[in-house]
């Protein structure tokens, strides 16, 4: 189980290259037949000009060194990358609870179909398929699904 010295809090700035680097190693290990679209530079800038200072950017924190990362762009849930040795810690629940916490009206994300076990991981937090790609509107030219997750009524 997840231990309770893991911290979440918004990224700072300082951030920027400790939640990229969480980044890079998730998407090695979570998708291996994945062409990453970036080289490891360009995904430490953009984490470093984009996301942390544009986004709502959270990052897993514990013995000060980042574990985990969650972006949010208004409803959508741009990014939920962990650091692999966290996986199926309770760490992602807690980010998905965070993030409905921050959209209260609701939620979209989007995963490659590859990715069967972050497919069961939304579908088990009640998000619903809405949508089926063949993976040319992204760059990695992956095939996609678009997840949403709307409050009970």
């Amino acid at each position: 189980m997840l231990h309770d010295d893991v911290l979440l809090r918004r990224a700072l700035d300082a951030d920027a290259h400790a939640a990229a680097d969480v980044w890079l190693r998730s998407y090695a290990a979570a998708l291996p037949t994945v062409r990453c679209a970036h080289d490891d530079a360009d995904v430490r800038d953009w984490f470093a000009r984009v996301l942390v200072p544009q986004y709502e950017t959270w990052v897993a924190v514990t013995n000060n060194s980042v574990v985990g990362v969650l972006v949010l762009k208004g409803m959508e849930l741009k990014q939920l990358y962990l650091a692999p040795e966290w996986r199926g810690r309770g760490l992602g629940d807690r980010f998905v609870s965070l993030a409905k916490r921050q959209q209260p009206g609701g939620l979209s994300l989007w995963t490659f179909q590859v990715n069967e076990p972050a497919q069961r991981f939304y579908q088990r937090h009640g998000f619903i398929e809405a949508e089926r790609t063949d993976g040319r509107r992204n760059e990695e030219g992956e095939p996609d699904i678009r997840y949403e997750w709307h409050p009970q009524a």
